[in-house]
């Protein structure tokens, strides 16, 4: 019989849910950086759905009456050297950037996920197999084999640039990874899901993935850079097709065309801007997370944000320090 002095029984409402524990895995991204990061990626993942609707002319549309020209009330960012209009040309651009980008991060982070996660939990020759499986892609060289693989085709898709950037830029998350489930393997509450029999399968989806989740979205966000960089640096060096829009062909076609020499900055001026602003994106959104997964940095984000609501200056080396009172003087 239970008394009073007895603590409340705990319910099954009180135990933490799969629900629960994602939430507070996503808890890295409610932070003022990520959410302002998060901000600028919308906004291209909007363009890029909806560039049809949003460019003003086809990219492809040519007014022979409009050559080099600046930006005006017709075109906004100006026109190419056959009368292309700028804009348009960046803003279907932006669909191919966030396709790759996003398609290549989703495929490494699947093979990180798998080849990480199983040769962390796992033990003797299956580990060091795979293991030894990502070391061997750690070292292969990724821009001779997108050379070789867009050599290949005569318009190379978007879908393959993506695998091929996807099947070499997933062994760097595989060795985080990896590294971290290793610690969790021996933690008490893996233990006892071993202990009373649960599957696999459970115990890496429900009870491992969602204490890996920073890690997971850490790798993703630093894959989707490492892709738009290698996807609009090979568009510029013209290993990728100039038919296919992307900002990298906008700034191929301007250096062809001799807009860094004769100046006509609204050509190569907009990719350039919007190719910094997603990596600004990105980045603000790595510190989100890097200030949410590691403690001495959240500490500091919580005590400066503190200080700021206190009207205190966060750069001062010296504590501004409360007078004291009367009553506190003469206690």
């Amino acid at each position: 019989m239970r008394t009073a002095e007895d603590p409340p029984a705990k319910t099954t409402h009180d135990r933490p849910t799969f629900r629960s524990k994602l939430g507070s895995a996503f808890a890295m991204f409610r932070n003022g950086k990520s959410i302002a990061g998060l901000s600028i990626l919308g906004f291209f993942v909007l363009v890029a759905i909806f560039a049809d609707v949003l460019a003003p002319y086809s990219p492809t549309a040519v007014d022979h009456t409009a050559r080099f020209q600046p930006p005006s009330a017709e075109h906004w960012l100006g026109t190419t050297h056959i009368g292309e209009d700028v804009l348009s040309q960046v803003i279907h651009g932006t669909r191919g950037v966030i396709v790759v980008g996003f398609l290549a991060a989703i495929i490494a982070t699947l093979i990180a996920i798998v080849v990480g996660v199983m040769s962390g939990y796992l033990r003797g020759w299956r580990s060091e197999s795979l293991s030894a499986l990502t070391n061997v892609f750690l070292v292969i060289p990724g821009l001779p084999l997108i050379i070789i693989v867009a050599s290949m085709f005569e318009d190379p898709p978007l879908a393959v640039v993506a695998a091929v950037l996807g099947l070499i830029g997933w062994a760097w998350g595989a060795r985080v990874l990896r590294a971290q489930t290793m610690s969790l393997r021996n933690r008490d509450f893996i233990q006892a899901a071993r202990a009373n029999g649960e599957p696999l399968r459970r115990i890496i989806t429900v009870e491992m993935l969602p204490n890996l989740m920073a890690l997971i979205a850490a790798s993703f966000v630093g894959t989707v850079t490492a892709a738009i960089l290698a996807l609009t640096t090979l568009s510029y060096i013209g290993v990728i097709p100039v038919t296919t829009y992307n900002w990298g062909t906008i700034l191929n076609w301007a250096g062809a065309q001799g807009a860094f020499r004769q100046n006509q900055w609204w050509w190569y001026l907009p990719p350039g801007l919007c190719i910094a602003a997603i990596g600004v994106a990105l980045s603000l959104i790595n510190f989100g997370i890097d200030e949410y997964v590691n403690p001495r940095l959240r500490s500091a984000g919580e005590r400066a944000r503190a200080m700021k609501k206190k009207g205190l200056n966060v750069n001062d080396t010296v504590t501004a320090v409360r007078p004291a009172t009367r009553t506190e003087e003469n206690p």
